[in-house]
């Protein structure tokens, strides 16, 4: 493979994304298949945010194009990030940049009831961030449902084993298929 393929975890708060993450992680793992797992939530974790860049976008960008770099310079070509928005089209462009024009992204939404976000996060969220937790998450739950590219796979998260949602982002990836027979 001469090119890098990054999947998109995205969703709401308290979907299941980091855990799906591992689960996937850890199922390629099984499969032989070589990759690296960045969860894009500590990509820009800055305060104050830096100058001209309110929205952290530009820290998170440079921070994935040089642990890219340090992945790829390994011989990864296969990326798993994580991160609420990360479907959304407006992020091509950052993975372009970081990890080359000829990216392969798949970008799966995970998505979840508000009832099954909510006991999530309260289960979860034990500080003080808890109420601003779940009106983020309705919030961006209704973004990311009218914002995720056509081609977004969705996978609901209510009710179901980890192992059985990984299962399914894993085939939405066609990293352990057939014709995965690249290893890196």
């Amino acid at each position: 493979m001469d090119h890098a393929e990054v999947l998109l975890i995205g969703g709401r708060a308290g979907v299941g994304k980091t855990t799906v993450g591992w689960e996937v992680s850890a199922l390629l793992r099984v499969a032989a298949v070589p990759h690296a797992v960045i969860d894009g939530d500590f990509m820009g974790q800055v305060h104050p945010a830096p100058e001209g860049d309110p929205d952290r976008s530009e820290v998170t960008e440079s921070n994935l194009r040089d642990v890219w770099a340090n992945f790829a310079q390994r011989g990864y070509r296969r990326l798993i990030y994580t991160n609420t928005l990360s479907v959304l089209p407006e992020t091509t462009g950052m993975f372009e940049r970081a990890m080359g024009a000829q990216v392969r992204i798949v970008r799966v939404l995970l998505t979840a009831s508000d009832a099954t976000a909510r006991e999530r996060l309260v289960g979860r969220e034990l500080g003080s961030e808890l109420e601003k937790e779940l009106q983020g998450s309705v919030r961006k739950a209704r973004l990311l449902d009218e914002k995720a590219p056509a081609e977004t796979v969705r996978v609901m998260t209510d009710g179901r084993l980890v192992v059985n949602i990984a299962g399914e982002v894993v085939a939405a990836t066609g990293w352990t298929g057939p014709h995965s027979a690249c290893r890196s």
